[in-house]
């Protein structure tokens, strides 16, 4: 069978006691609902899904093979392109896991900025997936909304690093700057009128009705499929499964903040839109608890063979020149062994395996990054459901391809 332009369809086996009037369709992978280039081969009894087939690779870059080619320094910007809506949860997992093998004490005041900073990316994120989730069902006007506050988060990013995206302000051993003067008071500006803005989203959707047709009762997952399939996160959670590893596995000061961690028994495309709306209120609670408790200090690691002196330091310093080109044209070794450091980025737990052999370059680096696993759910949750629900199960699980295809 061909699709329409020609192209064979991916060989998948037809659903056992598939009948004749069984049709395999194409979405994808351009499709704007598929939320990248995802490619999705329907099989389909008239508008009933039968069988879901995710076809990958579309946007494979080769960044884990890249990683061995770098200074361990220098993957840190590639980390920022692995789940380009969360790039700060990229750089914090793979910073800790070096970290981890060169055994750095990272400073109080460089980790409690990485809390709040990786808290402001989870906002991010979830701005983007609402916006972009209701816009599949056909609510235009929520997408205009939550990126009017994605464009002060991202002028928050600018502030501290110079860029609004591809950030690599976490840098291995701490941070790659100071924060602007003002910076904290700017942040405290934003949540202190962010949480009326959730109100805001919240009134257009959880009341309106066809929201609630489209998202009730569709997609459901259980708990034990979700632990089964490797499902992390916010459709976890969804699905019943209290586990968040911000609390259960802390890591960068985590354990000094209080926070909920909302759940749901219902495992439904509804389930997961409540989840995350409760997660985006309690990021603004930590936040608040971040700045509300800054410690003083340095934010580097004291490693002067592995950490950048400051700039001014060069100046004045011929050690810390000397230093400063070392580590830049040789890298730094490290020892040899391997390590898996996992956070909890807004998709799920994403995890970093890193092998060094002791040289200044890794000799593996691996992501286990929560949409692809997540992905492969998506037959459970849309067998037997209606064609026009499977746009509806994609925005809630709320995948990245560029951490699908690395």
């Amino acid at each position: 069978m061909a699709g329409s332009a020609g192209t064979p369809i991916l060989e998948a086996p037809v659903a056992e006691g598939a009948s004749d009037q069984h049709m395999v369709l194409n979405m994808g992978p351009q499709h704007p609902s598929t939320h990248g280039v995802l490619r999705l081969v329907l099989e389909i009894d008239g508008e009933i899904v039968v069988r879901v087939y995710p076809e990958i690779g579309y946007l494979h870059t080769g960044i884990e093979k890249t990683c061995e080619a770098k200074f361990y320094q220098q993957v840190v910007p590639l980390t920022d392109r692995i789940d380009y809506l969360s790039p700060m949860a990229n750089n914090l997992c793979y910073c800790l896991a070096v970290e981890k093998l060169l055994e750095l004490e990272i400073p109080e005041k460089a980790q409690w900025i990485r809390v709040l900073l990786s808290e402001l990316t989870r906002l991010n994120s979830h701005l983007v997936w609402l916006g972009t989730h209701a816009m599949d069902i056909g609510a235009l006007t929520v997408f205009l909304y939550t990126f009017r506050e994605r464009e002060e988060i991202q002028r928050l990013f600018e502030a501290v690093s110079g860029q609004r995206m591809m950030t690599s302000y976490f840098r291995i051993g701490g941070l790659a700057m100071e924060p602007p003067l003002d910076y904290f008071d700017r942040i405290q500006a934003f949540i202190r009128t962010f949480p009326e803005k959730i109100d805001e989203y919240s009134n257009l959707l959880t009341g309106n009705p066809i929201f609630i047709n489209r998202l009730k009762g569709v997609g459901l997952l259980s708990a034990e499929d979700a632990i089964a399939l490797g499902v992390t996160g916010p459709p976890l959670r969804a699905s019943g499964v209290d586990f968040d590893l911000r609390r259960d596995l802390p890591y960068s000061s985590y354990e000094k903040f209080q926070f909920a961690v909302p759940t749901s028994t219902v495992g439904d495309t509804w389930a997961r839109y409540e989840v995350r709306l409760v997660e985006m209120r309690e990021s603004v609670k930590m936040i608040q608890q971040a700045l509300d408790g800054m410690p003083e200090g340095a934010i580097k690691a004291d490693a002067p063979k592995i950490v950048l002196p400051d700039r001014e330091k060069m100046k004045t310093q011929m050690e810390a020149l000397i230093h400063h080109f070392k580590i830049v044209t040789e890298g730094f070794a490290v020892p040899a062994g391997e390590v898996y450091q996992a956070i909890e980025s807004p998709r799920g737990q994403m995890g970093y395996y890193v092998v060094s052999d002791g040289t200044a370059k890794p000799y593996r680096v691996h992501m286990r990054n929560p949409s692809f696993a997540t992905l492969q759910a998506i037959e459970t949750m849309c067998k037997g459901r209606l064609l026009a629900d499977v746009v509806a199960v994609i925005g809630s699980i709320d995948i990245v391809l560029g951490e699908i295809d690395r």
